[in-house]
């Protein structure tokens, strides 16, 4: 069996990445499914396959390309994943969650979490954009959190709260953002609710997971919230509203990764004008969270 990250397994990825690169990122940035594009939008970009770096998991999912890029996104610097690890890839969670704490010790502040997922709330349109105003972590029902096993107090404390996870001053001006671009759809917000995949829900499943109170549905985000919390960092986070889930017996239609990666491409452009915005509301470094 494999033995959890120790602190040096951390430092050691930390200090190699700082020895390789003149970027000291302030937001870390992880891209969902089909979402890789954000990468793009980097000025002096530089990048690294996660092969390269020591003690990186490897992204297996199309539409994940598997690269971390450093440059700067509207003046802010940052460090973006190109391609996230999920729990159906067979990665324990803290395995998942590794990169957190590494871009905590490069000195990153902020953490932006970005996922595809499918609308469980009946108003939300396949193309729309949600804040996380909240999760819900189904794994965790079951005995599946990042956090389980011994607690380093040099990242954080054994009992974080998670009732303040998303940040409400970023929310606030991802709404004025979003208006200041014209978009025809409001900006939703509402809960996510992570599951384990990697197959899609049943009609029974989506109907107990609106029962719940969750808006979207999807297979990640969750463990990194909660490890960005655990080492103090501000989070924002949104979906991609990829499908409307299938919530009737009578439907034809069924969930597929092909209509994800699609809604990725076409939404590409105004997630990263979006993005790019933002960046400028994010405090500067230093700022009191």
């Amino acid at each position: 069996m494999e033995t959890q990250f120790t602190y040096e397994d951390y430092q050691t990825t930390a200090q190699w990445l700082l020895s390789h690169t003149k970027h000291h990122p302030q937001v870390a940035v992880i891209c969902g499914s089909g979402l890789g594009g954000l990468t793009n939008q980097l000025t002096q970009a530089q990048s690294f396959d996660y092969s390269e770096i020591p003690n990186f998991p490897r992204s297996t999912v199309p539409g994940h390309a598997g690269r971390l890029v450093f440059g700067f996104l509207n003046g802010k610097a940052c460090v973006m994943m190109q391609g996230r690890f999920h729990m159906y890839e067979g990665y324990p969670l803290w395995k998942v969650t590794f990169p957190v704490r590494v871009f905590h010790l490069l000195g990153v502040d902020t953490l932006v979490v970005t996922n595809a997922a499918g609308g469980l709330n009946s108003s939300f349109e396949a193309g729309d954009i949600m804040l996380i105003r909240d999760h819900i972590n189904l794994p965790g029902f079951s005995g599946q959190n990042p956090l389980i096993g011994p607690n380093d107090e040099r990242f954080g404390v054994r009992f974080p709260a998670m009732s303040d996870a998303y940040d409400r001053d970023i929310r606030q001006k991802a709404h004025i953002a979003w208006k200041q671009m014209g978009e025809k759809r409001e900006l939703q917000e509402g809960t996510y609710v992570m599951v384990a995949g990697p197959n899609f829900e049943t009609v029974a499943e989506c109907r107990l997971l609106q029962k719940l109170g969750a808006d979207a549905v999807g297979s990640s985000t969750v463990p990194e919230v909660i490890v960005a919390r655990h080492c103090g960092l501000r989070v924002f986070g949104f979906s991609l509203i990829t499908n409307k889930v299938v919530m009737d017996y009578e439907s034809l239609e069924k969930a597929n990764h092909e209509e994800v990666l699609e809604a990725g491409r076409q939404a590409a452009q105004k997630l990263e004008k979006f993005v790019s915005i933002l960046m400028a509301g994010i405090p500067q470094p230093g700022c009191a969270n």
